[in-house]
């Protein structure tokens, strides 16, 4: 047994963005004895959280170190653009990094869409320290920002809106753990988050017990099964038989003076 298995709750660490609350509604009607504590942190220190034992799992942004950390990718969210509702680019559903060529795209330092060079557009002068100051920025008509459509829901301002780019880098989401830190709790929420039934033991280790017997609860079952066929074979085989005997064997003898012959009589 590790030392997570020791704990009373199972601790769940959780990026911005992503909202745990059928997850962790479902842990509790299946598990109602193991509290589930929820910790945010930010994107950028997900795997230090892991690594150093601060949470059991964590709902974190990819990529992650997958020589330590196991990861199971969930989902990958839009990208949009978030502008003031007064911008030019309202006048479209959707827009293309090129369409955001001359506007003046932020880029802070939290960012987590992972560009291979910069974000489209034009710099500004200085990074953004985080994407809620961005926001501020963008507010401000400073410039737009490229960011994961749940966390331009997470930053709404009634004065800002969005917009969906079509070729920009995606964020994907994952339930990642340490490697050798795979509980049964881990399986537990690994069963919750793909939607396994109750009553799957898909992930679990089969009873050592009969494992080492080599028999199983179905054994006893197959040799009553083929007992009662057997037995059933005999009893209609026994009938057939009999009524076999009944219509093609011998005639019964009649009782009586004209019943077959007799011995002859002594003159």
């Amino acid at each position: 047994m590790t030392a997570s298995e020791d704990r009373p709750s199972f601790r769940l660490a959780y990026v911005p963005g992503v909202t745990p609350d059928k997850w962790v509604r479902i842990w509790h009607e299946r598990l109602p004895d193991v509290p589930l504590s929820l910790t945010q942190i930010p994107a950028a220190g997900a795997d230090g959280v892991l690594l150093e034992g601060d949470a059991d799992a964590g709902l974190v942004r990819l990529p992650v170190d997958r020589t330590v950390l196991s990861a199971i990718p969930l989902y990958t969210e839009t990208t949009v653009v978030v502008i003031p509702r007064d911008h030019l680019v309202t006048a479209a559903d959707e827009v293309t990094a090129e369409d955001l060529a001359d506007e003046i795209v932020l880029h802070p330092l939290d960012d987590v869409l992972g560009w291979e060079d910069r974000p489209p557009g034009r710099p500004a002068l200085e990074r953004p320290a985080t994407t809620a100051d961005a926001v501020e920025l963008v507010a401000a008509g400073i410039g737009v920002l490229l960011l994961p459509l749940s966390l331009a829901r997470l930053h709404h301002r009634k004065d800002l809106t969005y917009r969906t780019v079509t070729d920009a880098p995606q964020s994907g989401v994952a339930l990642s753990w340490p490697e050798d830190a795979h509980t049964d709790r881990v399986e537990d929420l690994i069963g919750i988050v793909r939607g396994r039934t109750v009553n799957s033991t898909r992930g679990r280790q089969p009873d050592p017990g009969a494992a080492k017997s080599g028999r199983t609860d179905e054994a006893p079952a197959r040799k009553k099964t083929a007992a009662g066929k057997q037995q059933g074979g005999k009893a209609q085989a026994g009938k057939q038989s009999a009524g076999g005997a009944r219509r093609g064997g011998a005639p019964r003898k009649k009782s009586g003076s004209g019943g077959g012959r007799g011995k002859p009589r002594r003159r």
